[in-house]
């Protein structure tokens, strides 16, 4: 890691991505979402317009009612859904704009779907009182408890993910109560920690007779801090894929910062060329 990073910051490795079935799971999610508010804006339209037709200026107000209840209903449906996709696939919270708008796009579109019905109530000039009354105290209610489950009061980011896989993926090395490991970020933690256990094991010498957490790859292009592409890791740099290139080497915690992601399955070869005891 860097000299000028916190030392009370635990060590960043490579950062966390939605696996293929996280990312397939929140697509599905977030079209059910969109589906679920689809119908929620229909039933405002529907009831915007039965207003301009006077269906309740002197009844109906079961109708009316049930449409806002529906409303509710869906809204609420697709924020629950698009919050479980979030979960899945987060935004960053570095792209602030993006990370508002997706987290809170389940207040905004219920906002949207309740908002000009319920003005349009409170308006009308030809309704019942009593029941203006009590559709638009009703669609008040029903309004605010359906924004306040859209809200998302805790989301997740990228940031914490990764940060909470490192947790995880630490714990794990160390044999510790695995307390960050949810089951969101479990999967890569488990990933680093095997690949960190992979190195120590094919790093054994006399002088180590634990292994080390010392790892070889190719350096990013052009002064980068990150690679481009994702590297494959050595054990040393006298290994054949290194001659030749501009190499960098630290801990595999380093390693996977700069987007080195795996060790490579040459572990044999590499324990020959790099004079390490064969693995038994």
């Amino acid at each position: 890691m860097s000299d000028n990073q916190p030392a009370a910051e635990p060590d960043v490795t490579k950062e966390w991505r939605a696996t293929h079935g996280q990312a397939a799971a929140a697509k599905r999610l977030r079209l059910f979402a969109v589906l679920a508010w689809i119908v929620a804006i229909a039933g405002e339209i529907a009831g915007i317009v039965f207003l301009r037709q006077h269906k309740f200026d002197h009844g109906n107000l079961g109708l009316l009612i049930g449409l806002l209840v529906g409303i509710a209903v869906f809204a609420i449906a697709g924020s629950l859904m698009w919050k479980a996709a979030n979960k899945q696939d987060p935004a960053r919270a570095s792209d602030k704009a993006k990370f508002f708008f997706q987290n809170q796009l389940g207040a905004i579109i219920t906002v949207v779907a309740f908002l000009p019905l319920l003005v349009l109530i409170f308006m009308d000039k030809d309704m019942d009182p009593k029941n203006k009354k009590i559709a638009g105290g009703v669609g008040a209610v029903l309004a605010v408890a359906a924004t306040m489950l859209g809200v998302s009061w805790n989301p997740p980011s990228v940031e914490q993910y990764t940060k909470d896989m490192n947790s995880c993926a630490a714990q794990i090395k160390a044999n510790q109560p695995t307390t960050a490991c949810s089951p969101e970020v479990a999967a890569q933690a488990q990933e680093i920690a095997k690949d960190s256990a992979t190195v120590a094991a094919a790093t054994k010498d006399a002088a180590h007779p634990a292994g080390q957490d010392v790892v070889y790859w190719i350096a990013p292009e052009n002064g980068a801090k990150t690679a481009a592409t994702a590297h494959v890791f050595h054990i040393c740099q006298a290994v054949s894929p290194m001659r030749g290139k501009t190499v960098n080497h630290g801990s595999v915690t380093e390693a996977y910062a700069e987007n080195a992601t795996r060790i490579t399955k040459q572990i044999g070869m590499e324990q020959k060329q790099c004079g390490f005891t064969s693995a038994t």
